[in-house]
């Protein structure tokens, strides 16, 4: 069975007090005095890397993504000397895909996205960095919404509702709340604790589909830390507030997971070790020299990252074979 199995590992990975990057002892981190910026120059693993293409998750809308990462983009460009393309994907499983085909270098994937790649390409990718919050936290958590004028004002009163998931391959918008509810006796399957669930194809339009009344409920993502009048410091929330698309007035916050692992900037591990380690480096020290550039690709307050490993994420990889197998024994 999935709880009794993996809770021990869960409750581990996602207490708050192994969720800060002190947790994390012996790994490269932006605080080390030092990591620098590369100096600018073409390297010789270009040879090999003639173009870096970057993978963006879906979740917001394409305009908004590309805008977003624009300056970092134009960043690695003239720091390393290659031509740097983006490249946005319409759902989560596109950059997987991506990467499983070898037609990007590097991607910023949640953890469940990670383990799903990950085991797509036979540990064909490894994670570089993990961003740190604005408090040096390296963790995020679900959060269940409703419109504030529902009247629903708990968990127990989306009994017999429609509750719409973000994307299958979304940590926060699928994984992790099916994993907790299941843990509290909720069957998370249409029909059975909710009346309806679906996708709505990501988490901008989860929140969307709730304000329209297409949904009664939707799970995204936030940080609870910082102004809750905000959206929080970052996440979901923190950016459609930040875009005009939400009042938080709007809205109530009526389940709140355990904090979370955030998700890993990804490389893929046939790439020259040379340029793996110019990527790491680079995340690292982005925040010192280009504070602004770190914010928007962090959607939020950042002190920087820290080094990750596959060790981060495997109990990720657990959860989404526990999945799949889950998903065979009702087909």
């Amino acid at each position: 069975m999935l709880t009794r199995r993996l809770l021990p590992a869960l409750a581990a990975t996602l207490l708050p007090g192994l969720a800060q990057a002190q947790a994390l002892p012996g790994r490269r981190r932006t605080q080390d005095p030092d990591v620098t910026m590369p100096e600018p120059s073409r390297r010789a693993w270009a040879d090999q890397v003639p173009v870096i293409r970057y993978g963006i998750m879906g979740g917001e809308n394409e305009a908004d993504r590309l805008g977003r990462f624009e300056g970092y983009r134009a960043l690695i460009e003239r720091t390393f000397g290659v031509p740097t393309r983006l490249f946005p994907a319409s759902d989560y499983a596109g950059v997987m895909q991506g990467l499983s085909a070898k037609q990007l270098e590097l991607a910023a994937l949640g953890p469940s996205g990670y383990a799903g790649a990950w085991m797509d390409t036979d540990g064909g990718i490894e994670p570089l960095t993990i961003t740190q919050q604005g408090d040096g936290s390296i963790s995020y958590v679900s959060v269940l919404v409703v419109r504030a004028d529902s009247g629903i004002t708990s968990l127990e009163q989306m009994r017999g509702r429609s509750l719409a998931w973000a994307d299958p391959n979304s940590t926060s918008g699928y994984l992790i709340p099916r994993f907790q509810l299941r843990r509290l006796g909720i069957g998370v399957e249409s029909g059975q604790y909710f009346g309806r669930t679906g996708f709505a194809g990501g988490h901008e339009q989860g929140v969307v589909a709730v304000l329209q009344r297409q949904y009664d409920g939707a799970v995204t993502h936030a940080s609870t830390l910082g102004d809750p009048a905000q959206g929080y410091s970052r996440g979901n929330l923190r950016a459609m507030v930040d875009k005009g698309m939400l009042r938080m007035s709007d809205v109530r916050i009526v389940w709140t997971s355990e904090p979370i692992m955030n998700g890993p900037l990804a490389v893929r591990t046939d790439l020259p070790a040379d340029f793996k380690r110019d990527m790491q480096t680079f995340q690292l020290a982005l925040v010192k020299s280009h504070p602004d550039i770190a914010r928007q690709i962090a959607r939020g307050d950042t002190i920087g990252a820290v080094e990750a490993r596959h060790e981060d994420y495997a109990l990720f990889v657990d959860m989404r074979r526990e999945e799949a197998a889950a998903r065979r024994r009702r087909s």
